[in-house]
């Protein structure tokens, strides 16, 4: 299986930080984002992995390079020209990828979640896409039904939200920003250029079976701000 771990963004959540380096390679007790999450992938055995750079993208590849690309087969996806978000970003990497499930991972989210059981489930279904969920507190819902199938998400503080197929009754889980996606997504995306991945998730779901994979006993943390550095480091030694 091979991956792609997401590191173009800007960052700006992360300043001053970012002013001067990619989000990527902020570091968690001597190891940074992009490190940790490529021994991660290679600690279930997957080891050919693309990411896509824009913002500072010379450090990545220094970094990368000066490493040997920390044990694995590392690709890069050069978005120097524009940063195409999530999913344009994984567009524009269609072709490093094969006729098999892949994984789709956020360079800023640091997890210990066991992967193969996310792969497993998602081989087990008929799904396009298998999001990695939990019950925990956010801003920013996906909605699922009865039957953990994706249908729409809300916002809980603007009070917006999108629901695109119909349930009996909606269910609140935060995503962790884990993917594992079927190659034929490449296929059903309409979108071009710059868009979210999300924006895709949501028009699919009318006619495709995106489905969640419920873990809270896992550690996730979205290193996302300067404090959350220091809880990472309490984390993730």
């Amino acid at each position: 299986m091979k991956a792609m771990i997401l590191a173009a963004g800007l960052g700006t959540r992360l300043k001053p930080f970012t002013d001067k380096h990619p989000k990527a390679l902020a570091m968690i007790n001597g190891k940074s984002l992009l490190q940790r999450n490529i021994e991660y992938l290679a600690s279930f055995g997957i080891t050919d992995v693309i990411v896509n750079v824009h913002h500072f993208p010379n450090q990545i590849v220094d970094t990368i390079k000066k490493n040997k690309s920390f044990g694995s087969n590392i690709t890069i996806s050069d978005e120097t020209g524009e940063v195409l978000e999530t999913g344009g970003g994984l567009l524009r990497a269609k072709d490093f990828f094969d006729n098999e499930p892949f994984i789709l991972l956020n360079v800023d989210i640091l997890t210990d979640m066991n992967l193969q059981k996310i792969i497993n489930a998602h081989l087990t279904s008929d799904a396009l896409a298998t999001l990695a969920v939990a019950i925990r507190k956010t801003k920013r819902y996906f909605l699922f039904d009865e039957l953990n199938v994706l249908c729409g998400w809300r916002n809980t503080d603007t009070n917006e939200q999108k629901i695109n197929r119909e349930a009996l009754q909606y269910f609140e889980k935060a995503f962790w920003g884990v993917h594992i996606i079927s190659p034929e997504i490449f296929d059903l995306i309409k979108l071009k250029g710059k868009f979210s991945i999300i924006n895709v998730y949501m028009d699919l779901v009318k006619s495709h079976n995106i489905i969640g994979f419920e873990d809270n006993l896992s550690k996730f943390i979205d290193v996302g701000k300067p404090e959350s550095i220091a809880i990472a480091e309490e984390i993730f030694i």
